[in-house]
This record gives C-alpha cells, structure tokens and sequence, in this order.
C-alpha cells in the first residue's frame, strides 16, 4: 500500500476529500506503524514514513470515511526509566474523532501478563479486544448554527445523563432512549423549555472504557468519569451505529438545544485516563509515550495519583497541553458546545505538588482567543494533598461551589453556628470571589450533584445505602450532612412524608434565590431517589434512570414557577456584588440582615451561635448595571426570612421605611406559591413555620426613602 509523506499537523486522521493524512505524536518512539482494519478484522501495517518534531506522519490516497485504525509504537520497554513501548498491543489515536467497538478484558488487553508482574513484557497482540479508531466524516451542514453565549447571570444550568434521562422517558421512542438522538427528541426539548433551563450539563460524553473490575461484577462505569479520547464522543449513546455515525448524532443533538435557546455544556475528565496505574491496561497514552502522557513518582514504575483512579496527566509538556486545548477548541469550533466542567480542575493546575492558580494550562486559556470566549466551571478540588481550592481559581472561571452546597445543607438539617457563613453563601460568596476581580456568578451554587445523595434521598438518609455497588458499602462519601426527617429511607408516616416535602421545598427556593448560577441536579424537580445510593456510579440500571411514571408533579411545577419568578426578576441574579449601603441616593440598603423582631441585625448578633432564623431585604431599586448606554435595571424589592427552627416562630416584618406593604408569594410550609394576596403592614407580625421559607414582595411602590 502507498503511504505519501503528508504533514505532521493537524495530529489525527484528517480526510480531505481524497485521502486521509495520519499524524501521531511521540518522543520515546523509534519506529510507528499505522494499523488499517477491513471489515472482517484482517489488518494490514504500514510504516508512517516521516517524523517531524516527534510527530509520526503519513498521508493514504485510499483511506475514507469509515476506514477503522490504529497504531503499534516501537520503542523502549523500561518500566524503571517510565518508558512502556509495546508495538504488540494497538494503541488508539488520541485525536481520534470517533471510535468502533469497545474493549474486552483479556489478558492480552494488558501490557504485561499476569503471572510475570508489571514490569516483564507482553507479547500478546492485543488487536483483537479493544477498539478502533475510525477515519471520520468532517463534512456538517450546521445551517447557520451558532453558540448561543447566554449571559452568566441569566443561566440555569441542569446537570442531567444521557442515558439517566431518556431511558424510561415514555414520550421518546424506545429505539432512541439513551442515545444523543433521545436527548435531542422533542418531548426532551420542550421538557427543558417549560423548566426554564438555559443550559443543560452533560456528565461525560468523551470516549470512555468500563473498568474491568465493574464488567466482571457485572456493572458498568454509568457516570463515564474514565475518559480514553478526548475527541470522540462516547459511541454507545449513538442511535447511528454506522462508523463514526455517533459524530454527526451529536452534532444534531447541539444544534437541536441552541434551536430552542438552550446550551449545551459538558463535562470533561483531563486530569488522568482509563490506563490507570503500573498495572492498568494499555490502551493509548502508555504505549504511545508513557513518561510524558503521565505524571511519574521518583521511581519512574509508578504513576502520582491526584485523581484517585490511577494517574495523572502530565500539564508540564508541551504536546500534553496542547493536547488538551486542540481538544477544547475541536469540541467548540466543529462541535459547537457552549462550555466545559472541568472535572478534578486543581488537578490540572498541579506544576509540581502545589496547586498553582498561575500553572500553564491556565494561562493558555486565558490567552487562547477561542476556549477563553466559553463558559468555563471548575469543579476546584482533587483528592491530592492541598487540591480543595474552592474560591482560587483565575478570572474567567466560575466554580461549582462546594462551601455553598455545606452550608445549605447544614443550616437546613438544623446544624449552629452557620448564619453568618449563609448570609455570605446566599448573597453570591463574595468573601470567595470578590478579591480576585470574579463576579457574583463564579459561584456556581447546587445542593446536590452527580456526586452523593439526590435531593430526595438528601432529606430521606442518614446513612449511604450502596449495597448495590459491590464494595460492601465502604464506597461513596460518609459525611452527607443529610437529615432523614424521622424515618430512614421509604415511611409511609404522613409527618415524616410532609417535613420532607417541605425540606426539599427549602432547598430548592433557597437555591433559586441565592446570588450567583444555580445548578439543579436532573430529577431533583420531580424527587427522584436512587434508593439512598450516594455513588451510583455503576449502575446503569432503575437505580440510577429517572421514573418519569412516578415523578412528583407538585414539586415539579413548584420548581418551574420558582425557575420562572428567579428570571422575572433581577433582583435574584445580579451582575455585580451588593455593598451593605445604600445605592444610588437612596437611604435604604441595597441588601440587610434583620432578626425576629424586625429590627436590622447588630454586629453581636450574628455571634450567637444557636440562631436559626434569619431576615434579608433586597432592594430593587439598587441593581448595578454594567452597560452604560442601556436601560437602568429595576425590580420589586422583597424580604425573605429563612427559619431553620425546628418550632415555628412569631417574626416581625421591618418597617415602613423598608416598604409600605408586603404580600406573601413564597411559604414552603404552606407548599410553595401562595394563591390569595393578604397584605401585610410594616413591621406586622406574622407567623413563621418551623422549618420553612417564607418570601415576601413589597407592594407596588418603591421602598419610603425617608
């Protein structure tokens, strides 16, 4: 077979119309072979004919579409120096745009055997159990599509599962449940629309591998945190079985979300691979280049684990960065998604040991005129020494907010001593953000996520129920800071049942009126449980699918109305910080902490440890607005008092200096909206139910600036 020179970048398998240029990058390697597959599996090798700065290339008339590929890499095998080149095992390409079949644990799947340790080589071909690369079709009518850059502040981000989502969804033909297709159906559209979600975040869609452990157990890697391709999407979400038919689904898929105004964000796994450690299988990165894909420890056998799954990529190397940002850039550029979450981010950041918010990959970000321009969220924390950096990431960056996610639930299970931190949480954590020149939506706040307890199962569960799992239910997180409410997991004891409801009522309004960009778990809307598992991240099964045949259609609708009122006004998703003073002539504040009795709260006061109950005013009349040559941004003022007391409570409204008149919109005791408008006086007394939120909005007035 003829192989032409062709060029050493792009990197990947790039058709042009009349063949396909192969490019492959590797410093260790003294020989590679691309590897073509037909469609019974023969395969036939050839020698990449030139190396241009460490980049193995070569270009095939005859290579189309549909061509399935791989590589063999020749080189050094010494374990003891990190070098782990075995040309009997095919390796895929990482800029692979699209991958065929899935790998099958044999032996042979691994780069030495069993019997002889991890340090002797395997020469057993490992071909036929793992999967191919497939030459993809660029060629996409995207008919005018375009990101959409919704503002920061306006977003409602819903974390959501390919297949969690359509599997049982009974308006989504079975033949497309669980793919990209079944997400893009219109039942889905519409369900997202009526919401009011901007912007939906995918858990994993990268090519991903089920760890061989799981599939012997008969489980899978569901979550999808195990990423082997950072250019490919996940193919068993695909309807399109045809080769690389899973690229154009995706594709389809964005453009069907920016149709009906709605983002489309998702979550990538940069900071290790699914080759996990010394004793990992061999797949791509460790036999293509193993010392410099990965960080190594002094003995250079072993990989530095910040990750918890084995390694960890190396952010120190050039082609290892750019790697990364070619991927950023691909899934922006030809695949138009609107933003990332950065799974285990300050790993990523690690130059050496230390976390550095200053570390290369961030500052190629910065400067890069492309990946900066997109929605960028760290989830800023590893499982490494000094990795939880919550609140230290650069400008650009919003962050999921885990002090946010603590305190919530604390103050709701009746925890003391957390008012002062849930005035600072609920106002958009500037304490966090405000000295690195970030804005109140860096705070990405959620109660729950992917990760832990659903918020059914938050206020069901004191203890994590994850028999399921196989582990003996020492996996999954300990410290839930979770309340059952009296009865652990399913009662059918009414009070239990309604202090729940009401629980999860608190979570939600408090969430949707906190500063910042609120992240709602998919299912929580409809109090999904996963039957008190907090790690289901192996089961692709009823524990983890959302059942849409027993969804809450009260808390449903509940959350929609408070989706809807937090967009009518501006008030709830300010663009600039409050400043405890009055703005803009007026004599009231644009934000004030009261206590029962209606009086504003004095600095002693907040050093009461056992209070649970607190008063915030905001001011309507107060909103920055950053755009000088647009309208001023005004709103209805409203008070809001949060009683996290386990008795109800005689409150005093402020007075008449804070507004005329209030109505009630909001009591989570009495179940959410509330239907008939009873005005109440300034400084009225009125009475507050245990456990419960209550939001008032001045009358239609502005606030009596005397």
């Amino acid at each position: 077979m003829k192989i032409w020179p062709g060029t050493p970048f792009p990197l990947g398998a790039v058709y042009d119309g009349a063949g396909t240029n192969f490019s492959i990058f590797s410093e260790i390697a003294d020989r590679v072979e691309l590897c073509l597959f037909d469609d019974n599996g023969g395969e036939t090798r050839v020698d990449l004919p030139e190396v241009t700065g460490f980049c193995w290339h070569g270009y095939l008339p005859a290579a189309e579409p549909g061509q399935e590929y791989g590589y063999r890499v020749h080189g050094p095998w010494e374990p003891e120096n990190g070098h782990r080149c075995n040309p009997a095992k095919l390796l895929l390409d990482p800029y692979a745009k699209a991958l065929a079949g899935h790998v099958q644990w044999d032996e042979a799947v691994f780069p030495y055997p069993f019997a002889d340790g991890s340090d002797v080589k395997s020469d057993v071909d490992s071909a036929p159990f793992v999967p191919k690369c497939v030459v993809h079709q660029p060629h996409f009518d995207w008919t005018g599509d375009r990101r959409l850059h919704l503002p920061w502040h306006e977003s409602i981000i819903y974390e959501t599962h390919v297949r969690g989502f359509t599997m049982q969804h009974p308006d989504i033909p079975e033949n497309l449940r669980g793919t990209y297709a079944g997400l893009a159906h219109p039942a889905a559209i519409e369900y997202f629309q009526d919401l009011g979600i901007t912007a939906v975040e995918l858990m994993p869609v990268h090519k991903f591998i089920h760890d061989k452990q799981l599939a012997d157990n008969g489980l899978s890697n569901y979550w999808g945190y195990n990423s082997i391709c950072y250019f490919a999407p996940h193919d068993q979400y695909a309807a399109d079985r045809r080769p690389g038919g899973v690229v154009s689904e995706f594709k389809q898929m964005v453009m069907a979300f920016h149709q009906a105004g709605i983002e489309v964000i998702i979550d990538v796994v940069y900071n290790h691979t699914a080759e996990g450690n010394h004793e990992g299988p061999m797949l791509c990165f460790k036999g293509i280049d193993n010392a410099y894909y990965y960080r190594l420890t002094d003995d250079a056998r072993y990989y530095m684990d910040y990750t918890g799954c084995g390694n960890t990529l190396n952010m120190r190397h050039p082609h290892a960065l750019q790697l990364l940002m070619d991927s950023l850039r691909y899934w922006i550029e030809q695949m138009h998604v609107d933003g990332f979450r950065f799974d285990l981010a300050s790993a990523l950041a690690r130059e050496l040991h230390d976390v550095d918010r200053l570390s290369s990959f961030f500052d190629i970000i910065q400067q890069d005129p492309v990946i900066s321009q997109v929605k960028l969220i760290a989830e800023p924390w590893d499982v490494g020494e000094g990795g939880y950096q919550v609140g230290k990431f650069p400008p650009l960056w919003s962050e999921w907010n885990g002090k946010y996610r603590d305190c919530m639930r604390d103050y709701w299970r009746g925890q003391d001593q957390v008012l002062e931190k849930l005035a600072s949480r609920f106002t958009g954590s500037s304490d966090l953000y405000e000295n690195t020149s970030r804005l109140p939506y860096a705070s990405v706040n959620f109660i729950t996520a992917h990760d832990g307890f659903t918020l059914n199962d938050l206020v069901s569960y004191n203890e994590k129920h994850n028999q399921a799992n196989g582990e003996d239910n020492n996996d999954g997180e300990d410290h839930n800071r979770s309340w059952n409410c009296g009865a652990e997991g399913p009662t059918d004891d009414p009070d239990v049942l309604a202090l729940r409801a009401r629980q999860q009522r608190n979570f939600l309004t408090t969430l949707f009126l906190s500063q910042g960009v609120p992240m709602l778990l998919g299912g929580d809307e409809m109090g999904r449980t996963q039957q008190g598992n907090n790690n289901a991240y192996c089961q692709d099964n009823e524990i983890s699918w959302y059942d849409w045949e027993n969804a809450d259609s009260d808390l449903q609708e509940f959350c929609r109305k408070l989706i809807e009122y937090r967009r009518d006004h501006p008030v709830f998703r300010r663009r600039r910080w409050f400043q405890g003073r009055p703005i803009h002539g007026s004599e009231v504040k644009d934000v004030a902490w009261f206590n029962m009795d209606g009086k504003q709260k004095a600095e002693e006061e907040w050093a009461d440890n056992s209070a649970q109950t607190l008063g915030v005013f905001l001011n309507g009349q107060t909103i920055p607005n950053p755009y000088i040559k647009a309208d001023p941004v005004t709103d209805e003022s409203f008070y809001i008092i949060l009683n996290a007391y386990h008795e109800a409570l005689d409150v005093n409204l402020p007075g008449e200096k804070w507004g005329s008149g209030w109505f009630r919109i909001i009591d989570t005791a009495a179940g959410g909206f509330v239907e008939e408008e009873s005005r109440i006086e300034p400084g009225g007394e009125i009475r507050v139910e245990a456990r419960s939120v209550v939001l008032f909005q001045v009358e239609e007035k502005e606030p009596n600036a005397q």
